[in-house]
């Protein structure tokens, strides 16, 4: 196989990436409607073609064509590939579609426990009280313990809501360990994660969780298998789509052994409408992802931010992408002119381009483009016209994409819910069974009442244990059934692993 793919023609020649430097992350930028779309598929389909797997946000998804050979290319892409000087060959790389909806795509689900304490925060759209609520729920799960062995029960929505109802109801309790938690923040979490439940996300916690090993196996004949996720729906829940991408990138970085620098990655990343991971995030989500990009790529994974200006990226990340894809940006306002000074000077200069000036004149599907070279320097920027995918460009039909999806091998892994015993389950057993002792313990009185020629009329004053016992669930006992149970049998582990 080849040691680099190609991207399009220049003035100064075919430009190409390096393989061994692909790991050095990448930003794909332009404004809307300028080929970043067709810039991303290209090289997907280029990094399969050597062996490399691919992962993408499908955001419009047009990207989905990538599963169809290209045949016959539109006319365009024709006289595109003709003026770059190569053969278009119709083909389409092996393609797996994911879904956190379990729609368009092999559902994708992870615990609460593995989406951690910040991610699950930035979920909620917490504010910093209501995330001190939640990082104490993480911290209160994994302190508790059973037989001296960690149970892993948060595993869902329903988990995470009866942990903070515990916590609610034991405030006092708590607060004097963990510090102090208002009513107010537990209400507004319960509301959030009741509006997450009304829009769907409940499907995308629980079991079985995504195993990395297959979005990591190599696909028939040595190509790389790229892998789709339906973000149509997704992205209009930005919080949540933004913290899934994140959460897979960390749990990339965290399990995936040492390599250093390959002769190319084991996977490329391709984030799409990247500004969306940065909006209105805190500093410690920020240093995160800082921490992740800079080291992920030891792990011998690239990413590729993709969005419509450089501005959209921290300068902290912005400095650890080496690959640049800059389309044509609009400068219409002053804020538009800051954009493109900006992504003009993040390029090493060439005489023979004026980058404040091209960046805003370029065509559709066409670049500047400055790659890293075999040690690791960046090239000198070239307007470049990408080169068309052999794929098929725009959507694929649905008909075809349920037939790839029903003869996917990941089908049957993937396919059905397990919903094992966890903290929700548990404590409504329990409460189950408190209700049933104390419904045998008012039979077991009643003959002594009569005995004692005492009648009461159905309806009268008595309750039932069902009626004591949604009475104590409104006066406050119930926190001290929940103590007991929760204390020795709930534990959270730092890993699912297995």
């Amino acid at each position: 196989m080849a040691d680099r793919i190609d991207i399009g023609a220049s003035p100064e020649g075919m430009q190409t990436l390096a393989l061994k430097r692909a790991n050095r992350h990448g930003l794909i930028a332009g404004a809307t409607g300028t080929g970043k779309t067709v810039t991303l598929q290209a090289l997907a389909e280029a990094f399969a073609r050597e062996g490399v797997n691919v992962f993408a946000a499908d955001i419009k998804g047009d990207l989905s064509g990538i599963a169809a050979p290209g045949e016959p290319p539109p006319g365009w892409a024709l006289k595109r590939a003709d003026e770059i000087g190569i053969a278009l060959t119709p083909e389409a790389p092996p393609v797996v579609f994911w879904d956190v909806y379990g729609e368009l795509g092999h559902p994708v689900r992870t615990t609460v426990t593995e989406m951690g304490p910040v991610l699950m925060a930035r979920i909620l759209e917490a504010s910093e009280a209501q995330e001190g609520a939640v990082t104490i729920a993480f911290k209160l799960a994994d302190d508790w313990l059973k037989d001296g062995k960690r149970e892993g029960l948060l595993l869902n929505l329903a988990d995470l809501r009866a942990l903070l109802t515990y916590i609610s109801e034991n405030s006092e309790d708590i607060g004097k360990k963990y510090g102090l938690v208002t009513p107010q923040s537990i209400a507004a979490l319960q509301r959030r994660l009741l509006q997450l439940e009304m829009d769907g996300a409940e499907r995308f916690f629980g079991e079985p969780a995504l195993e990395l090993d297959d979005l990591l196996a190599p696909g028939p004949d040595g190509k790389g298998v790229v892998h789709l996720l339906a973000s149509e729906r997704l992205v209009q829940s930005p919080r949540l789509y933004s913290a899934f991408l994140l959460w897979l990138m960390s749990e990339l970085w965290e399990t995936l052994p040492e390599v250093g620098d390959l002769d190319k990655p084991k996977l490329v990343f391709f984030f799409d409408e990247a500004h969306l991971l940065f909006r209105d995030a805190p500093k410690e989500l920020l240093t995160r992802v800082e921490q992740v990009v800079r080291l992920i790529r030891s792990k011998g994974v690239g990413v590729y931010f993709v969005t419509q200006s450089p501005t959209d990226v921290p300068d902290m990340v912005l400095s650890q992408l080496g690959n640049r894809f800059q389309h044509a940006l609009r400068a219409y306002t002053p804020s538009d002119q800051k954009a493109v000074r900006a992504a003009a000077q993040s390029f090493r200069a060439n005489a023979n381009v004026d980058v404040a000036k091209e960046i805003q004149e370029m065509n559709v599907g066409e670049a500047l483009v400055s790659t890293l070279d075999e040690k690791g320097a960046p090239t000198v920027v070239a307007r470049t016209k990408i080169r068309p995918p052999n794929s098929q460009v725009g959507p694929i039909l649905l008909e075809a994409r349920e037939a790839m999806i029903a003869k996917s091998s990941v089908r049957k892994k993937y396919e059905k819910t397990i919903d094992r015993e966890s903290a929700h389950e548990v404590l409504t057993r329990r409460l189950e069974q408190v209700a049933r002792e104390e419904e045998r313990e008012a039979k077991a009185r009643a003959p002594a009442s009569r005995s004692t020629g005492t009648t009461r009329r159905s309806g009268g004053s008595r309750t039932t244990a069902v009626e004591r016992q949604t009475g104590r669930v409104a006066t406050g006992v119930f926190s001290t059934i929940v103590r007991e149970l929760m204390r020795g049998i709930l534990g959270t582990p730092s890993r699912r692993r297995r």
